[in-house]
């Protein structure tokens, strides 16, 4: 389990090995806390930038009544109606912008993955090129260091040659902080728009220098358990972004609240940059004897890439990746609406900030850890990625009903039906992957899950542009605005799990055939894949499995 990970990192690394990847986890923490920020102060942003839907809401300076309640307020459709909203000769209504609408999910999707997905394409071939590794997790505990960069990486090898990586990371997480820092001093939505545009750049670079870098200070045997402490910052980051979004906005410091907000999220990572650049050094290096030249790789990067296509074109793949896309889409439209569906039903910023600053942190964690946990178990017993496969099944068909109820009941059971959710839900992260690398050849799964995390964030990440589709289409059809935006959330939170699960269902229906075809077509010139070859003891090319290769392969999925 990860305590034992940790435990065991902190006995086998070095002292100034920890200290490096304590940095990194504080700079993933605020990479995480700086991106989703705008989600949670999005209707006071708006109120004062001016962009997005307008809409009738109560006048918080006016004292809750009967007669002029939350809803009262919200269900009132035009701007006249809202004014004549009165009680006593005061204005219990308001007509003001929302923070939702095309404008935000533009922000909050296309604006920042766009340039987040496309810009770590040749970051991610630095780390390489600069005689690092740019490294992802081969399985659930395991990981493949020393893959070609490919044609991205033989193009980029003498621009970026001459670069420390612990710089280049400095740099990024300067970079984006300071974007951070600028947004509280946004007075227009095109400066908000080039700023989000900023973030995504500086943050594409964040995990491939950050995977470079343990790599190169943490052996083969503990990068493992450094990748777990680094992921930390995913769930840590988000809750705090609730936390801090909602408490300081409340507090409202000289009437800027919301602007408080990203200048004291965008403050540390200045800092923090400048110390990375300071004190990271740059491990020392050797070239080995038989390692490439640039010619060498040119010629051999369309090879490289041919390899890729043809992986990404079999169908268990394709489905494997289409089903990814859609349960990242449920995370994405969920992490950017979650603020406003739990004020549209009037809930204070305190009470969304006590629940949701600990439930994701808490929940998410233990659900990627219990994931890799438990597919890795299924595969030690010989059902190779058919029993991850199913573990994806059942885990987002067993979340989803909780998923639901994170919506139709009301709070603090709403709140409570999300910690299962969490645990349960977020399993589909790490195993996925192993799926994924046990399915293409050894010496391209660094790239392909690069390609993999291509395809799910582009698609992922812009489908809550369909929330602003869905939810008049459902006020059209008579339903309230609270419900119209609950069962538009439905469609695409619980919604989005019940079809990943259906096309995961789907992969298994092509998986053995294509499970034959790795068999097939590796060669002498591809280091055997472990978990390919257990993958299907019934396959007759490999009727009797190295008993060593079992070993090792059961050891990798004990760290």
């Amino acid at each position: 389990m990860e305590w034992f990970s940790s435990l065991k990192l902190a006995r086998g690394a070095n002292s100034y090995s920890l200290y490096v990847l304590a940095l990194l986890l504080f700079a993933y923490l605020l990479n995480q806390l700086d991106r989703y920020t705008l989600a949670i102060v999005t209707k006071p942003a708006a109120q004062e930038i001016g962009y997005g839907d307008q809409g009738c809401m109560r006048n918080e300076s006016f004292p809750i009544s009967k007669s002029l309640s939350h809803k009262t307020c919200l269900e009132i459709s035009t701007e006249t109606e809202c004014f004549g909203a009165q009680e006593n000769g005061t204005f219990g209504c308001k007509w003001d912008y929302t923070g939702q609408g095309f404008d935000y999910q533009i922000l909050a999707g296309p604006v920042f993955i766009g340039i987040y997905t496309f810009a770590a394409i040749p970051v991610a071939a630095i780390p390489t090129v600069t005689g690092g590794s740019w490294c992802q997790p081969s399985s659930f505990g395991s990981w493949d260091a020393n893959n070609n960069d490919g044609l991205v990486g033989a193009a980029y090898r003498k621009l970026w040659g001459h670069f420390n990586i612990g710089i280049l990371l400095g740099i990024s997480v300067v970079f984006w902080s300071a974007c951070t820092l600028l947004t509280g001093f946004v007075d227009s939505y095109w400066q908000l728009l080039v700023l989000r545009f900023g973030l995504g750049l500086g943050q594409s670079g964040c995990t491939p220098f950050a995977a470079s870098l343990i790599s190169d200070y943490f052996s083969e045997q503990l990068r493992g358990a450094a990748l777990g402490v680094y992921n930390w910052g995913i769930y840590t980051g988000y809750s705090m972004s609730f936390a801090l979004g909602n408490l300081i906005t409340q507090a409202n410091i000289n009437g800027q609240g919301w602007r408080w907000v990203f200048i004291i999220a965008g403050i540390p990572g200045i800092f923090l940059g400048f110390l990375i650049m300071l004190t990271v050094r740059e491990p020392e290096r050797t070239k080995g004897k038989n390692e490439p030249g640039d010619k060498d790789e040119v010629r051999s990067s369309c090879g490289h890439l041919c390899h890729i296509v043809s992986s990404f074109c079999r169908p268990s793949i394709l489905l494997l990746c289409l089903a990814g896309s859609i349960r990242n889409a449920a995370g994405y439209v969920w992490a950017y609406n979650t603020q406003i569906y739990y004020e549209t039903l009037g809930e204070s910023r305190g009470q969304i900030a006590s629940w949701l600053s600990l439930v994701p942190m808490i929940g998410g964690s233990i659900g990627v850890l219990v994931g890799g946990f438990i597919s890795d178990r299924f595969a030690a017993h010989g059902t190779g990625p058919h029993g991850r496969i199913w573990v994806l099944i059942m885990s987002q068909i067993l979340a989803a009903p909780f998923a639901a109820g994170a919506l139709v009941l009301p709070p603090p059971y709403a709140y409570m039906s999300l910690i299962p959710t969490y645990i349960i839900g977020e399993m589909w992260v790490s195993v996925t992957l192993a799926v994924l690398v046990e399915l293409v050849p050894a010496k391209i799964k660094t790239t392909s899950v690069a390609v993999y995390f291509f395809i799910i964030s582009n698609i992922g990440g812009n489908m809550p542009l369909l929330v602003p589709v869905l939810r008049p289409a459902f006020e059209s059809w008579g339903y309230t605005k609270e419900a119209a935006l609950r069962f538009t959330l439905l469609a695409l939170y619980p919604g989005e799990y019940v079809l990943g699960s259906a096309l995961f269902l789907l992969t298994l229906f092509v998986l053995k055939r294509d499970i034959a075809y790795i068999q097939e077509h590796l060669t002498k010139s591809d280091p055997p894949n472990v978990e390919v070859v257990a993958m299907d003891k019934k396959l007759p090319h490999n009727p009797q499995p190295d008993p060593e290769l079992e070993k090792q392969g059961q050891e990798q999925t004990k760290m």
